[in-house]
């Protein structure tokens, strides 16, 4: 028996009922999708790639719940391919084998395989490279979803290969949209579901739909009655932020927060740090990028901000959390503030690009060490005074640098 061949277990509403109320709502037809219309509306390339039935591989990248599964399944079923998903958290090149060969067979019957792989990062280079001959000779449509950004974590063969489409998290009337839907197929009345409880589950949904249904389902457990705002609150919990200390988030939200105080913009610096930090970050991280920022970005312009960043990060190492955030958020709101000069990087990146190009220039005689008497009568240190800002008609660098300018 194939693995395509394994017919589905009979189902019955009451084993419906118990799958997750997101998996029961899993939309059937594309025109039922909510969100993404950047590459969905009418007239876009993905959308009229499927109405056309010219599919190519395709790597969807985007954050959870923005129905990179469904979309996938929903491209299959509009284009009558037969759907195989893959895990790549539970699979490995055996598995990938046997599909690929059963989707060989089905190729020369005429019938069109289109391979789902979640989470196609985890994958290693190996696996992914199983699959390339499959892709390029057309024995297989490839969707690979991630949430990683797929530059890093997916091999170039198989990039130059594909569609990279980027999904966005859903605005927060889709999910409301969503979440109407919801209460419709569940035949909730407005009663049972008010709108202000709506409005609050998709603002705490974060553009997830799954977290959305998800609290939904678990407000439904919780009260038998009316869903309030505080049943939404209570099934809620806390909003866990988009961030992983590995990922490409973390970067960004790093990036936003050195960039805005290197524009002196203090409201946006102290916002993009209370993410990282509410996001669970390591506050020794922001002290040491502070310290790098204060020589880096500030430099001569307020030589104290130095002093003032590796204080902080003293102050992190032997405070610790929470009442280290004072420290954090007095450093980060100066920094921001203060004026800005780029001189200290600039001499130190210009010296070391001298030193790569000259890095053998014999040092100038009249300023080398002249321990013994035969060094001073070969000229070492000839005419050099011992006094404060002596400036050596011969200059200091050598003749070769004497036009060098680092600043």
């Amino acid at each position: 028996m194939s693995l395509f061949d394994s017919a589905p277990l009979p189902s019955s509403p009451e084993v419906d009922g118990k799958r997750p109320l997101a998996e029961r709502l899993r939309p059937e037809r594309l025109e039922d999708f909510v969100g993404q219309q950047h590459i969905l509306g009418p007239g876009k390339p993905l959308r009229m790639q499927i109405e056309r039935d010219h599919l190519q591989s395709l790597i969807l990248w985007g954050p959870p719940g923005t129905g990179k599964t469904t979309l996938a399944r929903l491209i299959a079923r509009r284009t009558k391919s037969e759907f195989v998903p893959f895990s790549a958290v539970l699979s490995g090149i055996k598995e990938i084998k046997a599909v690929m060969a059963d989707a060989e067979r089905l190729r020369r019957a005429g019938r069109r395989t289109l391979v789902f792989v979640d989470e196609i990062h985890r994958f290693n280079k190996a696996q992914q490279d199983a699959f390339l001959p499959y892709v390029e000779d057309g024995t297989i449509v490839l969707i690979g979803a991630t949430t990683e950004n797929p530059s890093f974590e997916v091999i170039t063969p198989l990039l130059s290969r594909s569609r990279v489409l980027v999904l966005e998290p859903l605005t927060k009337d889709e999910i409301v949209s969503i979440l109407k839907k919801a209460a419709k197929a569940e035949k909730l009345p407005a009663k049972r579901l008010p709108a202000k409880s709506i409005d609050l589950l998709a603002e705490l949904s974060g553009g997830d739909a799954r977290v959305a249904l998800g609290n939904l389902e678990l407000a439904l457990q919780l009260s038998k009655g009316t869903i309030t705002t505080e049943v939404v609150n209570t099934a809620a919990q806390k909003r866990v932020p988009g961030y992983d200390k590995n990922g490409e988030n973390h970067y960004n939200l790093i990036s936003a927060f050195i960039k805005s105080m290197r524009g002196s913009e203090p409201n946006a610096a102290l916002y993009y740090m209370a993410r990282i930090l509410q996001a669970g970050e390591d506050p020794k991280f922001i002290a040491r990028r502070m310290v790098i920022f204060a020589s880096e970005d500030i430099g001569l312009a307020s030589p104290a901000a130095l002093t003032l960043a590796v204080s902080t990060f003293q102050a992190v190492e032997r405070i610790g959390m929470p009442e280290c955030q004072y420290n954090l958020y007095h450093c980060a709101l100066t920094l921001a503030k203060c004026q800005k000069s780029r001189d200290a990087a600039s001499a130190m990146h210009a010296a070391q690009t001298a030193a790569r190009e000259f890095p053998d220039l014999p040092v100038p005689l009249h300023i080398r060490n002249a321990p013994t008497k035969l060094m001073k009568d070969l000229g070492y240190q000839k005419d050099y005074k011992w006094e404060a800002d002596f400036q050596h008609e011969k200059g200091f660098l050598p003749p070769e640098l004497r036009d060098f300018k680092l600043l």
